[in-house]
C-alpha cells in the first residue's frame, strides 16, 4: 500500500535542491511546518522537520500577521550559520566532515581563539551542501512524515546521519 505522503516524499526525494549557499530562498515560507532533506551530492545525508507545535490555524494566522519567521525557514537558516550550540545538524556535520580534516594547525588556533569551529562548519555546509523541502499543514503531520523519511521511505534510503532504525 502507498503511503499517505507520496507526492511529499516524491518532492524530498527528488524535487527541486537548493544550496545552503543562496539565502535567502525566496521559495522558502516565512511560516510554515514541514520536513526538509540535506544533500551532499546525491547522498542523503540527513532529514529534519520543523514546525511541531504549530497547528494549521496558527500558520495561516501568522501568515496573515507578517509575523517573525518560524519553522522551516528559521531551522534551515540556523543550519546554514554551522552554529553547534543547540543544533544538532550542525553537531552531526562538524563531527563527521569537519573534524576528521583539521590539521594540526588548524586545532592550536582553535585552540588560541584564532579559529572558529562554528565558522568552518558553517563554511562547510554552504560549500556542499544543499536541501530539499515541503510545507505540510501542520506540525503533527510534520513529525510523522519526517519519521518516515529517517525510516528509509526515500529512493535514497535512510539518512546518513540521522536514521531511525
Amino acid at each position: 500500500m502507498p503511503s499517505p505522503y507520496a507526492a511529499w516524499l516524491e518532492v524530498l526525494d527528488s524535487g527541486t535542491r537548493y544550496s545552503f549557499a543562496d539565502w535567502p530562498n525566496p521559495d522558502l515560507p516565512r511560516v510554515a511546518a514541514g520536513v526538509y532533506t540535506v544533500w551532499l551530492d546525491r547522498q542523503l545525508l540527513y532529514a529534519g522537520m520543523a514546525g511541531q507545535g504549530l497547528t494549521a490555524e496558527q500558520v495561516a494566522l501568522r501568515r496573515n500577521e507578517g509575523a517573525s519567521v518560524r519553522g522551516l525557514f528559521d531551522r534551515l537558516r540556523s543550519h546554514r550559520t554551522g552554529r553547534r550550540g543547540g543544533d544538532q545538524f550542525c553537531l552531526y556535520v562538524f563531527d563527521r566532515f569537519v573534524l576528521p580534516v583539521l590539521t594540526a594547525d588548524e586545532i592550536a588556533r582553535v585552540r588560541i581563539g584564532r579559529l572558529s569551529l562554528d565558522t568552518r562548519t558553517g563554511e562547510f555546509i554552504r560549500q556542499h551542501l544543499s536541501y530539499r523541502f515541503v510545507e505540510v499543514p501542520d506540525g503533527a503531520t510534520a513529525l510523522t512524515l519526517e519519521r518516515e523519511v529517517r525510516r528509509g521511505a526515500l529512493a535514497a534510503g535512510p539518512p546518513f546521519l540521522n536514521p531511525l532504525n
